[in-house]
């Protein structure tokens, strides 16, 4: 039982670290980004909201994954 929480408790954390990542790439342009962020530039002052939206779109399909995987187990034995 605990081994199949596993995944479901990585997947949260994950999603949680990434709607943090997009709201760095919403509030900071590109030359404050750190220099371990995709797309950071030292001169660029734009945003990168592409990177934002698909860094969003990432942690909603790993909740959804969670979502389901946590939910009640079908039992195929009463059948």
């Amino acid at each position: 039982m605990a081994n199949s929480r596993l995944p479901i408790a990585l997947a949260i954390v994950v999603g949680v670290a990434l709607l943090v990542v997009a709201g760095v790439y919403f509030a900071e342009p590109a030359k404050s980004l750190p220099s371990f962020f995709p797309g950071h530039s030292a001169t660029a002052t734009t945003h990168h909201i592409k990177h934002a939206i698909v860094s969003i779109a990432v942690a909603a399909a790993l909740f959804v994954f969670a979502w389901f995987a946590s939910g009640p187990r079908r039992d195929t034995a009463a059948r």
